[in-house]
């Protein structure tokens, strides 16, 4: 019975997404990301320190909230435009976000911060949803628990109030969006981040997203997941209607891996990072039935040097010149037509 316990548990646990995003209301996408085990394992000790700008600094005094110290856990869901192909967000010209948020909360600061900001308070079901104006938007925010805040964007104020709504029921291991249901198997397990997208050829025609229709010329899925194991092991799988959509995303993702191997190869051995070169070495597509698979180990050593920029070019003083032997003859005229040699 013992044995039989843990065999459902560890069933359960592979089928159900984490608690706060099967919060998260029906969306375009999914993202989640569990800090609190990232900064367990020491997956950020390459990654340089936060810089913050002046609006998360005030932030900060006036909440005492740090999220690269604080924030444990970060969920949120991505609604599309109606002209990427339906999308969730209705008639808006951009995406909007749903976001849940775990980690350890001030209440009592955050909530006076809060009211300095919003326009107006609603009062839903006995709690406080706060109505913020932001670029011409509402930005919805309501304290769910002693640890936990639901953040929403989306025109519909009733998204915000189904997150509270289902943060109230007990959590159930079946619950949760369909996208993320359907795909949330696919994450493989002891993931510390996934994404589950819907890709559209529609999303070729907005700015930023036109490179997705060079892989993507026909709907599909994407699953993209992280585990540090001593390295970061990325895995992405696309989801397609057919073998033949599969394997034309994996012929064309191959074809542009070719070509990073090529610019290596141009480079030649001298100057190779031997980060970089086990990153680019690390990539392998693949296909299995109707998706098409990319994986890729990430060393840390990569890490840091993607998140630090490069040092400052320094150039090295002028050579004193040896003194010259005294003659009667005067110094030789400089002549302005010659070019100093490069050093």
């Amino acid at each position: 019975m013992i044995i039989a316990a843990i065999a459902l548990i560890i069933t359960l646990r592979k089928q159900a997404a984490p608690e706060p995003a099967r919060l998260l209301p029906g969306a375009d996408g999914f993202f989640y990301v569990n800090l609190k085990w990232i900064r367990t394992f020491n997956a950020t000790s390459q990654l340089p320190p936060v810089s913050r700008d002046p609006d998360y600094q005030k932030f900060v005094e006036e909440t005492g909230f740090q999220f690269e110290r604080d924030l444990d856990q970060a969920a949120f869901a991505i609604h599309y435009p109606q002209s990427w192909g339906s999308g969730t967000a209705g008639t808006t010209d951009e995406p909007r976000f749903s976001e849940v948020f775990v980690g350890k909360i001030d209440s009592s600061r955050l909530t006076a911060y809060l009211k300095k900001l919003s326009s107006s308070v609603e009062d839903y079901r006995g709690f406080d949803i706060y109505n913020i104006p932001f670029e011409g938007r509402t930005v919805r925010v309501v304290i769910l628990s002693y640890d936990s805040v639901a953040v929403s964007n989306h025109p519909n104020a009733d998204v915000i109030r189904g997150i509270l709504d289902r943060s109230r029921k007990l959590a159930s291991p079946f619950g949760g969006p369909w996208l993320l249901r359907k795909f949330y198997r696919q994450v493989p397990l002891a993931s510390l981040s996934f994404a589950i997208l819907r890709v559209r050829p529609e999303m070729s025609s907005l700015g930023g997203l036109g490179s997705w229709s060079l892989l993507f010329p026909k709907p599909a899925v994407a699953v993209i997941s992280a585990r540090y194991l001593r390295a970061l092991h990325l895995r992405a799988e696309a989801f397609t209607d057919s073998a033949d959509d599969a394997r034309a995303i994996a012929d064309k993702t191959s074809a542009f891996l070719a070509l990073f191997h090529a610019a290596e190869g141009s480079v030649g051995n001298q100057g190779t990072d031997p980060d970089v070169k086990m990153f680019f070495d690390s990539l392998k597509v693949e296909q299995a039935a109707d998706h098409a698979i990319l994986t890729a180990t990430v060393p840390p050593g990569f890490i840091r040097k993607a998140f630090t920029e490069a040092p400052t070019e320094t150039v090295a003083p002028p050579t004193t010149p040896t003194p010259a032997t005294p003659t009667n003859k005067p110094p030789p005229a400089p002549n302005p037509s010659q070019k100093p040699r490069s050093r």
